[in-house]
């Protein structure tokens, strides 16, 4: 029965890893936890960016910055 249950789990972690799908989901579900305003209006438009260039925010702003350093 636990080999049962290991297996499924494991098949399970392995569909839901390749699955940008359930990346959004995950970061769309903090709109509806989170209070403030604010983190609402930031976590709508990072939805939107992952969604149209499949990076969020923050990797955007990572990669722009190591853009600018290594031009300098």
């Amino acid at each position: 029965m636990i080999k049962l249950k290991l297996t499924i789990l494991f098949i399970i972690f392995i569909i839901v890893s390749g699955c940008s799908e359930f990346a959004l989901l995950m970061s769309g579900s903090s709109i509806a936890i989170s209070q403030n305003a604010y983190v609402k209006a930031y976590n709508g438009v990072d939805v939107l960016t992952i969604m149209t260039t499949e990076k969020d925010i923050k990797r955007h702003i990572y990669e722009k910055t190591i853009e600018r350093i290594n031009k300098d």
